[in-house]
């Protein structure tokens, strides 16, 4: 009975070894085995078709075409570290993932090691193309920056207002937008902007906005409305919307008139001395092709000397902290109407409130664009 149970445990076994050596060798990928001497003591068949010669008994090195052992070689540090090993090896024109087992006997000692070498030069040349049109990509997205930064105001009537603005886009381009202009001797107009989502297509929108808005006419409800007919005639087939308040500074009969298009950040009129408080609500339809006719309406309202007039996109009171509570605008007022700085700093300290609120140590990891501009009457 023990010879047969013998015989059947052989006919197993070789049964068994047969099918390991069936799986192997129906491989695309390289195997091979390697004993501690560096010598191979066998190959699959898709690397014995592939080097064309029999490689078995040769110093492993040598069938792959090197005089030496490779200076990285993971097989005798799979036998030194008892460890799976893995690096990148180039073999004639190809370039390979190499990964060294080791191989342990019945008492758990390492007799050989396994190395498995997949083909990866075609994924290495895609990296590449697809690293080289990262880069491509990059380099114009810096481009469109830089356009996108060069439109944002520059020469500010500064005899007349005091102005600061922060400008910081979430990615390489932003949604946001304003400008501040002058209009005539008497006039000023500001706007500030928010397209709906961010990146490419929301920054080319940012430019047709500044090229399209009316920046003679001092009615801002006239200005949204031949906004919105422009927008329809070159955009209707847009997903994307604005939203945008304007206002026009009038210096000489000291009022601001105003109108709004969906731009639910509503601007804060304040003075430190007088304690004046005014939040400039008004309703408004986004620049979109959601209506006909959005007939935008306008208001006015009278200021004075040392008024301040702050506009903001959402990006700023929507930044949440790790209780998912947001910054919000009754924080966004407090600074505002705390201790008086120059409009400069004020922007910096609520910017350094919104970060420590959310827990931000880098700018870049902000997820939305954040706009905002202080104005002073002087």
């Amino acid at each position: 009975m023990d010879a047969l149970n013998n015989k059947l445990y052989f006919i197993d076994s070789t049964k068994h070894k047969i099918f390991v050596e069936q799986i192997i060798n129906g491989m695309h990928d390289w195997v091979r085995v390697i004993d501690i001497n560096d010598n191979i003591i066998f190959v699959n068949e898709s690397m014995a078709k592939a080097l064309g010669k029999n490689v078995i008994g040769e110093k492993c090195y040598k069938a792959i075409g090197k005089s030496e052992p490779c200076e990285n070689c993971t097989s005798r540090k799979a036998v030194f570290e008892g460890t799976i090993q893995a690096k990148e090896e180039i073999i004639g024109d190809r370039i390979f993932s190499v990964k060294s087992s080791p191989i342990r006997d019945e008492n758990g000692q390492i007799t050989a090691v396994v190395e498995v070498l997949r083909d990866i030069t075609e994924m290495k040349k895609m990296q590449k193309k697809i690293l080289e049109h990262n880069q491509k990509l990059q380099s114009e997205l810096n481009m469109a920056r830089r356009l996108q930064c060069s439109l944002l105001p520059k020469e500010l009537p500064q005899d007349k207002i005091d102005f600061s603005y922060v400008y910081r886009p979430c990615e390489a381009i932003g949604g946001d937008f304003l400008d501040i202009f002058k209009i005539d001797d008497e006039h000023i107009g500001i706007y500030i902007a928010d397209v709906s989502g961010h990146g490419v297509p929301a920054s080319m929108l940012t430019v047709f906005l500044r090229s399209s808005i009316n920046k003679k006419t001092l009615s801002p409800a006239e200005a949204l409305n031949q906004l919105y007919k422009e927008f329809n005639r070159d955009y209707y087939d847009q997903e994307l919307y604005i939203t945008i308040f304007y206002a026009i500074i009038d210096t000489k009969n000291k009022n601001i008139i105003y109108s709004n298009a969906g731009h639910n950040a509503s601007p804060v009129l304040f003075n430190h001395e007088s304690h004046r408080f005014d939040i400039l609500r008004i309703p408004g339809v986004p620049i979109s092709d959601w209506v006909d006719n959005p007939e935008y309406t306008e208001k006015s309202i009278s200021i004075e000397k040392g008024d301040r007039l702050f506009m903001y996109t959402d990006g700023i009171v929507e930044l949440r902290n790790n209780k998912g509570e947001q910054f919000g605008e009754e924080r966004l007022l407090n600074i505002l109407l705390g201790e008086k700085m120059p409009p400069a700093m004020t922007l910096d300290r609520i910017i350094e409130a919104a970060m420590e609120f959310a827990n931000i140590k880098n700018f870049n990891k902000i997820i939305d664009d954040i706009t905002m501009a202080l104005l002073e009457i002087l």
